[in-house]
C-alpha cells in the first residue's frame, strides 16, 4: 500500500501543478461552470481517450496521459463547484483555488485508501482501457442523475461518482508509467 500511496501522491501533484499554472494563467473562470458542463468537459476527454486507444494515434499531438490529467483536475473542480455552489464571476484567487481541488483530491485518497484495503488492490491487474471504461461509465451515470435533477432512489450520489473517477483517472495514470 506505501508505493500505492507513493504513486498516487506523485500523479496528484502533477496534476495540482498544472491547475495551480492553469489559475495563474487563466485565473478562475472555471468557476462560473454548472456541475453539468464539468461533467461534459470530462466526458470528451474520456471519450478522446478511447477513440485514442482504439485509432491507435494522436493528429493533434497529445496523448493519453494529458487527457487523464485533465479528467482528475475537472473532477475535482466538479466537486469544489457541488460544495461551494457556481458563481456568475470567479470569486476565488489562484492559492484559495488550488487549495480547494488539493482538498477535494485528498478527500478521493482517503476514499482509495478504504476501498483499496477491501478490495485488495485489485485496480493493479486492471488494463487501462478498462479504468477508461469505467470512467465513462461513471459520466453517463453521473449524466441521468443530473438528469433527474439529482434524485435517485438506491444509489450514490453524484459526488461519489467524481471521487471514483478521480481514483479511476489516477490508476490510469500509474498503469502507464508502469508500462501496463
Amino acid at each position: 500500500m506505501e508505493r500505492t500511496l507513493s504513486q498516487y501522491d506523485a500523479v496528484v501533484t502533477e496534476c495540482l501543478g498544472l491547475f495551480a499554472k492553469k489559475a495563474h494563467d487563466y485565473g478562475t473562470a472555471w468557476r462560473i461552470l454548472r456541475v453539468p458542463s464539468l461533467t461534459d468537459q470530462i466526458f470528451i476527454k474520456a471519450q478522446r481517450i478511447r477513440t485514442l486507444q482504439e485509432v491507435g494515434e494522436s493528429k493533434v499531438g497529445e496523448g493519453i496521459r494529458p487527457e487523464l490529467v485533465g479528467i482528475i483536475n475537472y473532477a475535482a473542480m466538479a466537486l469544489v463547484q457541488m460544495d461551494l455552489g457556481v458563481v456568475d464571476t470567479p470569486d476565488l484567487d489562484a492559492d484559495r483555488a488550488t487549495y480547494e481541488v488539493r482538498a477535494r483530491m485528498q478527500q478521493a485518497r482517503d476514499l482509495m485508501q478504504r476501498k483499496n484495503h477491501d478490495y485488495g488492490e485489485a485496480w493493479r491487474s486492471m488494463r487501462v482501457s478498462s479504468l477508461v471504461d469505467l470512467i465513462l461509465m461513471k459520466l453517463l451515470r453521473i449524466k441521468q442523475i443530473e438528469d433527474n435533477k439529482g434524485s435517485t432512489l438506491v444509489s450514490e450520489g453524484i459526488d461519489a461518482g467524481f471521487l471514483d473517477i478521480v481514483n479511476y483517472a489516477v490508476f490510469a495514470m500509474i498503469q502507464l508509467e508502469e508500462g501496463q
